[in-house]
């Protein structure tokens, strides 16, 4: 664990020491460092702490007046000082992630090529694939890396295609696991597959800094994606190489083709999967039922419905010992043509497996829609994963609330502009009998008895940076369905409503790290009892290890050595 009292052997003088975000203190450098690296000229007189540098930071970015600017400003910090920016962040949780992350890094993306100052991280570029095992080595040269995260921007953030854009959320997410999960920064690389846009506004954009060329598909795209793998795999073995926001044709078929043969990770399949399974624990622990007792209704068929449908039935194969094709019979999913059924047009290979039979509705002549399947299934659970606003209408819900004691009801779709339905609304039409979680934060909902029912918010980073620290800790050579599912289960024992049926089915996100830390624990602990563990420590070994293994932001002391880090 890095602390006040770890010491480094830095190389860097004068300027260099200055504008190295790794290494920079700004005013926090001793006097003592500051003649040993020759800063005493470069900084003015007084010694900050870094408590005083946070609190001239947080003054400095409340001055501006959008959230994009905060966003901008927040960037500018991080490629400065690493500790500092991390340090001011983790002081105010809460409020700077929506900053830094989802919803604002939306903006910032979409606005990257107007936005741009200074590259970060590793821009592979199709026409360039020639050389992409150099650009690789140039920069990994010297490091060590446990954590690569890596986006060809096809479906950013819920606002689709945005091209080299991509690496604003590769390095957003590398942030997370840094900022939650105590991975150290200098041993994770933010990554953009730039393999062309499909958006003309960029296409069209002149100052757009991408290759502006129509986005590759077919062999020529998994030849790219593979070499990229491979090297990855070559140099790397043990790291976590992360997908995120891959197209829905690409996400999961990417996500198959490697999971045997590496440590990989999709966040908008397994962590949306991961995070809501939990949440679901945590409500049928409420309920007193099992996972193969409820009936679930997801709306909404794309990369992050199909991956909760999946972890949700792999779960109860898992937990209950139901049989694959029973478990799969739980669940019925819609998309844009209504119920997914044998006469559903051009269904995905990837959800055949839960395409509902045509003679379950025979009175059905053109498509089967929400309220239609509420009627008939009488779901115990709705999911919603549809960006769809408003779809889980008034009577959708009571409809299912009249068959359900304590209907499980999921609007998980981001932003809350694009939610299924408003909590509080579900919860005044359900009588306050619904138990409820969204994907953006609600302020709490009143109870009949005038109490405040807190809606949790299932934020995958709940889960995903304890999952990722958990496999890179054990060493996995691949993220396992089980490990996963420890993960997850661990997530549901800390829920506030195991306590309290009427609190909150997940923890505060304000509690993020020491849950994300718990998870990485149990996934660490799978890891080891399931062999799939790259280390000979015992079980008993993995929380002290993982306690040992955390980066957090503070000052760390510096002794100039010509040989030493750079």
């Amino acid at each position: 664990m890095t602390s006040s009292k770890t010491q480094y052997n830095v190389a860097l003088r004068g300027d260099a020491m200055l504008t190295s975000s790794r290494w920079n203190k700004g005013t926090a450098f001793t006097m003592a460092e500051r003649k040993a690296f020759g800063l005493t000229g470069r900084l003015p007189y007084r010694v900050n702490t870094l408590d005083e540098q946070c609190q001239r930071a947080y003054d400095q970015l409340q001055a501006r007046d959008s959230p994009l600017r905060k966003n901008s400003f927040l960037q500018s910090l991080k490629n400065q000082n690493w500790v500092l920016y991390f340090a001011l962040l983790s002081r105010h949780l809460s409020e700077l992630v929506p900053v830094i992350y989802t919803p604002t890094e939306a903006d910032a993306i979409a606005s990257y090529s107007h936005l741009f100052r200074r590259s970060e991280g590793l821009y592979l570029t199709f026409p360039d694939q020639d050389t992409m095992e150099q650009d690789f080595l140039e920069q990994i040269k010297g490091r060590s890396i446990d954590l690569i995260v890596c986006s060809d921007a096809e479906a950013i953030l819920g606002i689709g295609d945005q091209g080299v854009g991509g690496i604003g959320i590769s390095a957003a997410k590398a942030v997370i696991y840094t900022l939650i999960g105590g991975i150290d920064p200098s041993r994770a690389l933010a990554v953009t597959l730039d393999v062309g846009t499909n958006n003309e506004e960029l296409l069209d954009d002149n100052l757009y800094v991408g290759w502006p060329n129509k986005r590759i598909s077919g062999e020529q795209y998994d030849q790219f994606i593979d070499k990229f793998v491979q090297l990855v795999r070559k140099y790397f073995p043990h790291c976590l190489l992360h997908f995120e926001d891959f197209g829905v044709t690409n996400a999961q078929r990417i996500l198959e083709r490697y999971r045997d043969t590496h440590s990989v990770f999709n966040d908008d399949i397994q962590g949306t999967g991961a995070v809501t399974l939990s949440c679901v624990m945590s409500a049928i622990g409420i309920t007193k039922t099992k996972l193969c007792d409820q009936r679930f209704i997801i709306y909404g068929a794309g990369s992050a419905g199909l991956g909760i449908t999946k972890q949700l039935r792999d779960a109860m194969v898992a937990t209950d010992g139901t049989p694959e094709e029973e478990a799969n019979a739980k669940f019925w999913l819609i998309d844009k043509h209504g119920l997914i059924r044998q006469g559903t047009p051009s269904v995905r290979e990837d959800l055949r497996a839960f395409i509902r039979s045509d003679e379950e509705w025979t009175s059905f002549t053109g498509e089967v829609g929400l309220l239609d399947t509420v009627k008939q299934v009488k779901p115990t659970v709705l999911i919603g994963c549809s960006t769809h606003a408003g779809a889980f209408t008034e009577e959708v819900v009571k409809t299912m609330a009249a068959h359900c004691e304590r209907p499980i009801i999921l609007p998980l779709s981001n932003p809350s502009r694009l939610v299924e339905v408003n909590p509080g609304d579900a919860n005044e039409w359900t009588g306050g009998k619904a138990l409820l979680a969204t994907g953006s934060p609600f302020p709490p909902a009143k109870m009949p008895n005038g109490k405040d029912y807190i809606i949790a918010e299932c934020n995958n980073a709940l889960i995903y940076p304890g999952l990722g620290f958990g496999a890179m800790l054990c060493q996995s050579r691949k993220m396992t369905d089980t490990m996963i599912i420890a993960g997850a289960r661990r997530l549901a024992s800390l829920s506030p409503a195991l306590k309290d049926p009427d609190d909150a089915l997940l923890p505060d996100f304000g509690d993020a790290p020491q849950v994300n830390f718990e998870v990485a624990v149990a996934v660490a602990e799978q890891g080891i009892e399931e062999g799939s563990a790259g280390v000979d420590w015992s079980k008993e070994e993995v929380r002290a290890k993982a306690k040992a293994k955390l980066w957090e932001p503070v000052y760390a002391e510096y002794v100039y050595d010509k040989d030493g880090e750079v």
